[in-house]
């Protein structure tokens, strides 16, 4: 796949077949566009290309509200190339550029550098200027130019239409498998393993703290969860508990994973990939230490027994 970062830096792309999106996530009503717009490319010997924006527009437009995001920009990369895009354009999303009419940025960034064989959105796709940039306007101006224009309907699974919000609200909520279920990937971050307190060691349950390498990663409900990491292509399965350990009377949130590996020495300092399979139970408050132990090792041993559905 070929990414440009700059618009200008577009180079033989005329004839595509196009989509214009942020795509946060990529669920699968997004994946559905995808693979709608690599076929027709298929189909008409040309490149499929995808136009999305950094950073999310949210973030420029909504600054006092930010956007937790289900992923990062190398993450959205690394999936639009596993489904078969040949073209990536990241349009560096500016205050200036958050001006432009929808008429211009057809006019001046699709119509200019990509002159579309064909156009593919979503039903509820919006872009320019104050939002302008509808379905509608676009089936207006793809027929005076003589392009075709695909509307992809929504996705939906027992009554509900997927979207980036209502996943955004499952994680929030804790709801991480079905989350995963919605995105079509499981869902999970980058993060950088360090070093903590050292207590989940005196408790015979070593512990690593995960801090997210992406400011804007949405994060899970506090709570305890099953998880897996993947490191230089290995998985290995774990216990995580995020939250303020209120046991020992700590306000700071944080993420620590006692991982199901003999030793941990080797993984600190190191960047690994978290993802959340399930949801075990809320954080709890214990009289004392022992009782603590006693819960983390039914946790232990109901985490072993789940994570045999994902071997």
């Amino acid at each position: 796949m070929k990414v440009f970062n700059q618009i200008n830096d577009v180079r033989d792309c005329t004839g595509s077949v196009v989509t214009i999106g942020s795509f946060d996530g990529l669920h699968r009503g997004h994946q559905d566009i995808i693979k709608t717009l690599t076929t027709i490319a298929a189909a008409k010997g040309s490149r499929a290309a995808v136009i999305t924006f950094e950073p999310h527009p949210r973030h420029i437009l909504d600054k006092k509200n930010k956007l937790s995001l289900l992923m990062s920009l190398d993450k959205k990369e690394a999936l639009l190339e596993e489904l078969g895009v040949d073209v990536l354009l990241v349009v560096p999303f500016t205050e200036e550029f958050s001006r432009i009419t929808a008429e211009a940025f057809m006019d001046d960034v699709i119509m200019k550098h990509f002159h579309p064989a064909e156009i593919v959105i979503g039903y509820d796709h919006h872009f320019g200027h104050k939002r302008k940039g509808t379905p509608e306007f676009l089936q207006v101006y793809a027929k005076k130019r003589g392009i075709k224009l695909d509307t992809i309907n929504p996705v939906a699974d027992d009554k509900i239409v997927l979207s980036s919000t209502h996943i955004r609200e499952l994680i929030a909520n804790g709801f991480v498998r079905r989350a995963s279920f919605e995105l079509g990937w499981v869902y999970g971050f980058r993060a950088k393993v360090v070093h903590g307190s050292g207590r989940g060691k005196g408790l015979d349950f070593p512990t690593a703290n995960v801090v997210p390498l992406d400011d804007d990663q949405l994060m899970p409900k506090p709570g305890v969860y099953l998880t897996r990491g993947r490191l230089n292509g290995d998985f290995i399965a774990g216990m995580c508990n995020f939250g303020t350990r209120p046991t020992f009377n700590e306000t700071e949130l944080v993420m620590e994973i006692n991982f199901f590996i003999s030793n941990m020495d080797d993984i600190y300092n190191r960047e690994i990939y978290i993802e959340f399979l399930e949801r075990i139970r809320d954080e709890k408050k214990f009289d004392n230490p022992d009782q603590l132990v006693a819960q983390l090792r039914q946790d232990k041993k109901y985490c072993l027994e789940l994570k045999r559905k994902y071997e």
